[in-house]
C-alpha cells in the first residue's frame, strides 16, 4: 500500500515538473496579469459608459487646480512647465525616438527577432490606441482650461496607453539582453515610473479624466504583456533543441 502511494506521489511530482518545464512560473504569472489587465479595462469601460465615474472624475481633475482659479494648476508656477515636459514623454514623437533607438540597440546586439517583435508590437499598440479612442469618442474635460494641445477624444488616454505599450514593451524585450538582475530590474523600474508619470501629468494638465488614464494603463499593460509572451515564445522556438 505504501509503495503504491509512494509511486502515485512520485508520478504526480513528475507531472508537475513537466508542466512547469513547458510553462515557466513567470509565464503563468504573465498570463494571470494579462487576464487581470483585460478584465480591469472591460470593467472600467463599463463603469465609464454608465456614467458611474463622472463625480469622481470631475473631483479628481478639479483637485489639481486652485479652488477659485480653475485656470491655475496647484503647486508653484513652474510646475505647469514641468507637467508639459513630462507629458511630452508620452507623445508620439518621443515614443518613436525611443522605439528607433531601442531597435538600433537590439540590432547592434544581433537580437534581430527581438527587434522585429519590438517594432511590430509598439507600432501596433500605438495604432490600437488610436482606434480605441475613435471608437469610444469620449469628450475631454471641459470645466477646466487645458494646459496642453489635444486633437483626439478622451477615452482611453492615448499618452497613458502608448507610454505603457512602448516603455513596458521596450523594458520587457531589452531586459533579457542585459546580463545582471539589478540592471534588468532598473530598466523595468524606469519604464514603470515613466508610464505612471505620464499618466498623472495628463490629469494635471486637465486634458484627461483619471479613468481615462487608468483605462490607458490597463490596455497598455495588457498589450505589453501579450507582446512579451509572444516574444518569449519566438525566442524559445528559435533555440536549438536540447539533446
Amino acid at each position: 500500500m505504501k509503495t503504491t502511494q509512494r509511486y502515485a506521489f512520485h508520478h504526480r511530482l513528475i507531472q508537475l515538473v513537466r508542466f512547469f518545464r513547458g510553462r515557466e512560473p513567470i509565464v503563468l504569472l504573465g498570463l494571470l496579469m494579462l487576464t487581470l489587465a483585460v478584465w480591469g479595462f472591460i470593467e472600467l469601460t463599463d463603469e465609464v459608459l454608465e456614467g458611474s465615474t463622472d463625480a469622481f472624475d470631475r473631483w479628481a481633475v478639479q483637485s489639481f487646480r486652485h479652488p477659485n482659479e480653475l485656470d491655475r494648476p496647484i503647486g508653484p508656477s513652474w510646475m505647469a512647465e514641468v507637467g508639459r515636459d513630462i507629458t511630452a514623454l508620452g507623445g508620439i514623437a518621443v515614443l518613436l525616438i525611443a522605439i528607433c533607438t531601442s531597435a538600433g540597440f537590439l540590432a547592434i546586439n544581433r537580437a534581430y527577432r527581438a527587434m522585429i517583435v519590438l517594432i511590430i508590437s509598439t507600432l501596433g499598440g500605438m495604432g490600437t490606441s488610436l482606434l480605441l479612442k475613435s471608437w469610444f469618442d469620449r469628450p475631454r474635460p471641459d470645466f477646466v482650461p487645458h494646459l496642453s494641445q489635444v486633437y483626439t477624444s478622451s477615452f482611453p488616454s492615448g499618452h497613458s496607453m502608448m507610454s505603457a505599450v512602448v516603455y513596458l514593451t521596450l523594458a520587457a524585450i531589452v531586459a533579457p539582453v542585459l546580463r545582471t538582475f539589478w540592471l534588468r530590474f532598473y530598466v523595468i523600474g524606469v519604464a514603470v515610473a515613466l508610464t505612471v508619470l505620464v499618466g498623472v501629468s495628463r490629469v494635471y494638465m486637465g486634458v484627461h479624466y483619471p479613468t481615462d488614464v487608468l483605462a490607458g494603463w490597463a490596455a497598455g499593460l495588457a498589450w505589453a504583456l501579450m507582446c512579451w509572451l509572444m516574444a518569449r515564445t519566438i525566442v524559445e522556438k528559435s533555440k536549438p533543441p536540447v539533446s
